[in-house]
């Protein structure tokens, strides 16, 4: 019997409108977005978050002031412990996010306090980037240093084709296609990246890519798909095709979408807003003869019954690597330098 800690690690979302502009410094003084030395990253993460921050606070101002993420994670968090509860082990899922509380300094001290004998991160992002997995890893294992947290931990790094991750989103999408007239083009679409950070050995959108087909193969097949992204901001030249273009291709095609958040697991801004409003409006304007928004897969029973199947993988595998796919092998292909798998092996050698 055993003491067993999950870590879920997430994005995290500002809690009121005062908290929209200290969340986006958070966000843009992190290395992994901006990789600049200090003290310039200071500087331009506080000039940034002071510009963005009006346009940020009318965001969320659609969403009552605040991010839902928190209380979505934890709603997530207490069905995977529903979830993993009946067992011979005492577990406890805990919150850690990313930008904004809570926080990993403060997450860390709490597992410390648990006494756990084992634990394991579970980021809530399918598919691994620098920029969201990588970072969360990274400042995680900064705050269990720093508490002094030696209970040995493993991760799952990704799961882009996890069998309940994809068995989910089918099942959704599934449900929106019988509701749609047909020939209307699905598009999964994901928060984009820059293309410098993806030519640079980041496997995301090869991940992204790998998850949609997984999704149409398990609903038996579609004629019609694309993987797209949305986001875009700043001057740099960023993966594609944008949503916006494939949003105008289908009207150009005179055909209706049903869109996909093929890359986020709980309702945000970019959802909410991004998709649900800003979009909507677009395909309005363009005469698209259809616009259906399928909802993140949230605390759907094939999600958390597949998180709950990773969590006991990752415990079982006893090799060295404790930053592989959901199983505890490497997903990606040898080319993406920037997998961590790359990087234990460089450490290896």
């Amino acid at each position: 019997m055993a003491r067993l800690a999950v870590v879920l690690l997430n994005l995290g979302g500002p809690d009121s409108p005062e908290a929209v502009q200290p969340f986006l410094f958070n966000l843009f003084h992190d290395p992994a977005i901006i990789g600049i030395p200090q003290p310039l990253r200071w500087v331009l993460a506080r000039l940034i978050s002071r510009r963005r921050a009006p346009t940020a606070q009318k965001i969320y101002g659609h969403l009552g002031g605040k991010s839902p993420l928190l209380e979505l994670t934890q709603a997530q968090s207490n069905a995977l412990a529903e979830e993993l509860s009946g067992g011979d082990d005492t577990v406890k899922v805990f919150v850690c996010m990313r930008y904004w509380h809570p926080m990993a300094d403060a997450v860390a001290a709490a597992v410390q306090a648990y006494a756990p004998d084992e634990i394991v991160l579970l980021p809530l992002y399918p598919q691994f980037s620098t920029t969201t997995v990588g970072s969360s890893l990274k400042d995680w294992r900064r705050a269990a240093t720093k508490v002094g947290l030696s209970a040995p931990t493993r991760a799952a790094c990704c799961y882009a084709t996890d069998k309940g991750w994809v068995a989910a989103q089918a099942d959704l999408v599934g449900q929106a296609v019988v509701d749609v007239p047909d020939g209307a083009r699905i598009l999964f679409s994901a928060h984009g990246l820059p293309r410098k950070v993806v030519d640079g050995g980041d496997p995301y959108q090869w991940q992204v890519e790998q998850t949609a087909a997984a999704v149409v193969s398990a609903m038996g097949g579609h004629d019609d798909w694309i993987v797209c992204y949305q986001s875009r901001v700043g001057p740099l030249e960023w993966i594609g095709p944008s949503t916006e273009d494939e949003l105008a291709r289908a009207a150009k095609d005179g055909i209706g979408v049903i869109i996909v958040p093929i890359a986020f697991v709980s309702e945000h801004s970019e959802t909410l807003v991004e998709l649900d409003i800003e979009y909507r409006e677009l395909a309005e304007d363009l005469g698209l003869s259809a616009y259906v928004r399928v909802p993140a897969v949230g605390t759907h029973p094939a999600f958390i019954g597949g998180l709950a199947e990773m969590v006991n993988r990752v415990r079982e595998d006893g090799g060295p690597n404790p930053f592989g796919g959901a199983d505890g092998a490497r997903l990606c292909p040898a080319s993406f330098g920037k997998c961590p798998c790359s990087r234990l092996a460089a450490e290896a050698a």
